[in-house]
């Protein structure tokens, strides 16, 4: 199976969502950060620099939960609001 080449605007969010984890972990270190949440510490850098621009959703989840930032913040940050008229079919 053939994988589609990302887009440069992809390529752009998973640098931006790398940027957000990078701020949200602050000084703490990487190692600390993969001990706690059972990710590798290389897989949080390839996050954090971008080298890894679409990582799984549950990877994403897991990191996010780990440095204190909620889904719906990163979502907001990378402008990937939901479609009002979604939420509002679901009300």
């Amino acid at each position: 199976m053939v994988r589609v080449p990302l887009s440069p605007e992809q390529r752009d969010v998973g640098r931006r969502l790398g940027e957000q984890f990078r701020l949200a972990r602050g000084a703490e270190s990487m190692v600390a950060v993969a001990a706690r949440c059972g990710l590798a510490a290389d897989t949080i850098r390839k996050i954090e620099t971008g080298r890894v621009p679409t990582p799984a959703f549950a990877t994403v989840a897991i990191l996010a939960q780990a440095v204190g930032l909620s889904l719906d913040t990163l979502a907001v940050e990378l402008g990937l609001g939901v479609d009002q008229d979604v939420g509002a079919r679901s009300a």
